[in-house]
């Protein structure tokens, strides 16, 4: 019989390409890593990696192992929340995870609800961005967890883990309110000879940024990295340049920010483990976040806001 704890080691090597990044991610010592996976080579009775160069690699005898361990561990969460639903009750601790943008409109009211419905819960938030999601779902420091991307750069499926939508919202060009738009054309075209204000390298946001203007038809010029969308929008009104800012990050800009929609779509979605969409304590939180972002779209919520207009600054129409 195979040990599923070896499998999980397999698994994330898959992932992370080397055993020292598995041993970082489980806080073992390469050389336990490395005496683990030798074992589950004894079990398998096959040869699961291969030295290329002065890195292991898998074989494709390993490759395959690698997609009957998803399914595996993907059973073995959906018994743990068939025995969670079977116990009654809600109840244990549940990690919640989101964007920066989305802790104050969307994940602050569900975790209100949960606590006020379910008293038992023993709740956790953490703040992070969306590309250190799948790794933290993964390793059980998080259980449910908002996550996003663009429809313009959109992110593979993790086959580790299940989604479900939750809402898109625009994506808006922040400019000084200077700017003069050009009627009939591309607002993006338009600021081609701006200097522009991105997120940090290896970031989506940094990655909506550049392909939005590639797809517009030149390269950005630059000039300032900022990840807080307040700074960015502060920085914009203040003249030192453009950006891109989705809805739920404008909240209330500073004087002298004019903001552009886009087609752009910014898209949301609650991701958990495979398997553990039955549990409890997971289809509870996935239905607090689903009422949050319901009423959110209300009068006076933050994704309804745009539509009437923010001030101080100014809202184009599409």
């Amino acid at each position: 019989m195979l040990d599923v704890r070896r499998l999980r080691l397999l698994r994330d090597l898959a992932r992370l390409g080397t055993i020292a990044a598995v041993a970082e991610a489980h806080t073992y010592t390469p050389s336990a890593v490395s005496q683990q996976l030798a074992a589950l080579q004894q079990e398998a009775g096959a040869t699961l990696l291969e030295r290329v160069g002065r890195r292991v690699a898998l074989t494709p005898t390993g490759e395959a192992l690698v997609r009957h361990a998803e399914v595996v561990l993907a059973a073995l969460e959906a018994a743990d929340a068939t025995l969670a639903a079977a116990r009654g009750g809600l109840s244990g601790r549940v990690r919640l995870g989101a964007y920066p943008s989305a802790v104050r409109p969307l994940l602050l009211p569900a975790l209100v609800a949960l606590a006020r419905d379910h008293p038992a819960l023993d709740l956790l938030v953490t703040e992070l961005d969306p590309v250190a999601v799948p790794a933290a779902l993964r390793d059980r420091s998080l259980d449910v967890a908002l996550a996003h991307d663009y429809d313009i750069v959109p992110v593979e499926p993790d086959p580790a883990l299940d989604s479900t939508p939750l809402l898109d919202e625009t994506v808006f060009l922040a400019v000084p309110a200077t700017w003069e738009r050009d009627p009939t054309g591309d607002p993006m075209w338009s600021v081609r000879d701006a200097d522009w204000i991105v997120g940090s390298a290896g970031t989506l946001c940094h990655s909506l940024a550049l392909h939005a203007c590639e797809l517009a038809g030149f390269r950005p010029a630059v000039r300032h990295h900022a990840d807080d969308f307040a700074a960015m929008l502060a920085l914009v009104g203040a003249g030192h340049g453009v950006g891109l800012v989705p809805h739920l990050a404008v909240g209330q800009p500073p004087a002298g920010v004019r903001l552009v929609p886009l087609t752009v779509k910014r898209r949301t979605r609650i991701a958990y483990r495979r398997g553990a969409g039955d549990h409890p304590a997971v289809a509870a939180s996935v239905a607090a976040l689903r009422a949050a972002a319901r009423a959110d779209t209300r009068p006076g919520g933050v994704i309804a806001s745009l539509s009437t207009g923010l001030r101080p600054c100014s809202v184009d129409t599409v």
